[in-house]
């Protein structure tokens, strides 16, 4: 089993790791981390496509130190363009079996506005997809009463 999870630049997401880490040790998977820059197109960024792909890298590598303190072994990459395309082609080019996903920590309001990365691969990949929530996120925290 191949199991490709998506880094996002600049988030601290250690429940969407323990998540791998107990699916991978289950299943005995490899595992490839991922992480897009975000750049679609780079003469109009406001700095260097380095500076991006550079933030990328490091919750990527953040993600792999993890897992390999649990003893699961994991490859790092870095993937120009936007996030939801890029971790198709690469998961497409990994032939995974499985793609991970953190769950997005906005707003409602500013899912709507800018999009939900978890929600865009789920609709358009062909492969599975699992969106881990935050431990603390109302969604994880059983159901909820009515008053």
């Amino acid at each position: 089993m191949r199991i490709v999870v998506a880094a996002k630049p600049e988030a601290d997401t250690p429940w969407v790791t323990d998540a791998v880490i107990g699916l991978a040790k289950q299943t005995g998977a490899t595992v490839a981390v991922v992480a897009a820059d975000e750049v679609e197109l780079e003469r109009l960024a406001a700095v260097p496509r380095s500076v991006f792909a550079d933030k990328a890298y490091q919750s990527a590598s953040a993600m792999a130190q993890r897992l390999a303190e649990a003893g699961i072994e994991a490859s790092v990459t870095v993937v120009p363009g936007r996030p939801v395309p890029a971790v198709l082609r690469f998961a497409e080019q990994q032939q995974a079996d499985l793609i991970v996903a953190g769950a997005s920590s906005r707003p409602a309001v500013a899912e709507r506005l800018l999009g939900s990365v978890p929600l865009e691969l789920i609709k358009h990949s062909a492969r599975p997809v699992v969106v881990v929530t935050h431990p603390g996120h109302p969604a994880t925290q059983g159901p909820a009463s009515s008053g």
